[in-house]
């Protein structure tokens, strides 16, 4: 086996923009997150369906049973 190939192997402590952080190990330096699980709107239930034209009662009205 050759030696000394592999990447130095780091501990590292990702954060998110939003304030969060956790330890991890990587070959990189410092990882930098936009956005995590503990502020994306689909994880935080904060997410909403933005419906304009009327398409998701129109879905409800034709798909869901009565």
């Amino acid at each position: 086996m050759k030696t000394d190939i592999h990447p130095k192997y780091h501990e590292v402590e990702i954060s998110c923009a939003c304030g969060a952080s956790l330890k991890s190990r990587s070959t990189q330096p410092t990882i930098r997150l936009d956005i995590c699980a503990a502020c994306h709107p689909f994880f935080t239930g904060t997410q909403k369906i933005v419906d304009t034209e009327g398409r998701v009662e129109r879905f409800k009205k034709k798909y869901i049973k009565k």
